[in-house]
């Protein structure tokens, strides 16, 4: 479906008519300012007050932490002593803020009623928070019902001061709905900001994708961050409950949900703490693995002398796999000696996996810089041996190899 067609679908939720001359209009049927507004009395007990803006509204909600705030298992001043840890940062990485200050990174969720975009999904819920005068300060803007966008995009675009946008997937669903939903109201509320993007997912399945049943952020908080939630709405339910508000306009039980989105914010910023305590190795409960993953991720962004280092601090701690990655970075540096002695050290106590790798090193280190032509025959057999199939790549290389080395003895 193209893009005209997509949001002329969307126009059905809108009150925006197009006149004869092509420009838009908002039609007058919604409520003044002067109106009164149903079960008002229960938003503003909540801390939410209505935001009136031509004939239209939504409410805003705002909620002030202090920095010693915990959630999970740091609190919010964490956050702080992280973001300042960058600025010593010698290196180049996705996720750095050098060079930024702590307010410009703005943490941003949204609750839409679908949970997997396209045409006819609505986002009813903007949330966001930053760090303001030492403090933390949380914003959700709410829309009562669509066809009040209008306003739900002004309150949110005339706050809006940020560098980087930290999500969970946002780049994927959150700002494409954003830009998709924007582009029917841009006539009348300010432009999208230009922006950086720090998304949190992809930095989650790195680290955690292998240990988790699921890298949503609901299982990376009670696994990872240590986040409990009590009496919490879970996020399929929040379509259903948000059109049962738009019905009934009782605001009970979608409050419970702006108390999940703030939930979720929130983990934005504690997970953004331990991902730099992670990245920069301080955290002091850091697996051998995790570190592996993290030398793998700066292998990956050509920072290859914080790889090495990486390898060799999770190598220290007996990571097999962190070994064989660092024998290869001793084998570049030319010091085949200590390569060597590391691949030794996998054949003999790594898994099979690690293992045929480390023998088939061996062989190449063998055949090439020592001239050992039977020991370097001997473990390409042994590689073999371990390998389960005949008929793959590595074995079709590592057959090619014997056949080689057969030759020359």
């Amino acid at each position: 479906m193209s893009l005209k067609n997509k949001l002329n679908r969307f126009k059905a939720h809108m009150s925006i008519e197009d006149t004869s001359d092509g420009a838009k209009e908002i039609i007058d049927t919604k409520p003044h300012r002067s109106a009164t507004l149903p079960f008002l009395d229960e938003w503003e007990k909540a801390g939410a007050s209505p935001y009136f803006y031509d004939n239209q509204f939504c409410y805003i909600k705002e909620i002030r932490y202090p920095l010693d705030y915990k959630h999970g298992k740091y609190m919010l001043k964490e956050f702080l002593s992280a973001f300042s840890m960058w600025e010593e940062f010698s290196g180049n990485h996705p996720l750095s803020a050098k060079g930024m200050s702590p307010s410009d990174l703005f943490f941003f969720d949204t609750e839409t009623t679908g949970l997997y975009g396209g045409a006819g999904n609505t986002i009813f819920l903007l949330g966001h928070a930053r760090y303001e005068s030492n403090e933390f300060v949380l914003r959700q803007h709410f829309l009562p019902e669509p066809g009040f966008e209008v306003s739900l995009y002004k309150s949110f675009l005339e706050r809006v001061d940020y560098t980087t946008l930290v999500t969970y997937n946002g780049k994927s669903f959150d700002w494409p709905q954003v830009k998709t939903q924007h582009t029917l109201v841009r006539q009348h509320v300010p432009k999208l900001p230009a922006f950086g993007h720090f998304d949190l997912y992809h930095a989650s399945r790195r680290l955690w994708k292998n240990n988790l049943e699921s890298v949503k952020l609901a299982r990376v908080e009670e696994e990872i961050l240590d986040v409990k939630r009590t009496d919490d709405i879970p996020g399929f339910l929040a379509p259903m409950i948000y059109f049962d508000y738009v019905e009934r306009k009782n605001p009970e039980a979608i409050l419970k949900v702006l108390e999940h989105n703030e939930m979720d914010i929130l983990s934005l910023i504690t997970l953004y703490t331990h991902l730099t305590y992670q990245i920069l190795g301080v955290d002091p409960s850091q697996t051998p693995n995790e570190k592996m993953l993290i030398a793998e991720w700066y292998q990956y962004i050509g920072e290859r002398e914080l790889a090495a280092s990486t390898f060799e601090s999770a190598a220290g701690e007996g990571d097999f796999s962190a070994k064989h990655q660092l024998a290869y970075y001793l084998k570049r540096a030319k010091n085949y000696d200590d390569a060597k002695s590391l691949w030794l050290e996998v054949i003999a106590y790594g898994d099979d996996f690690v293992k045929k790798e480390a023998y088939i090193e061996l062989a190449k280190l063998m055949e090439h810089q020592y001239k050992d032509f039977v020991q370097a025959t001997n473990y390409t057999r042994a590689a073999m041996e371990l390998h389960s199939s005949k008929v793959d790549r590595f074995f079709e290389n590592a057959n090619k190899r014997m056949n080689r080395l057969l030759s020359r003895k």
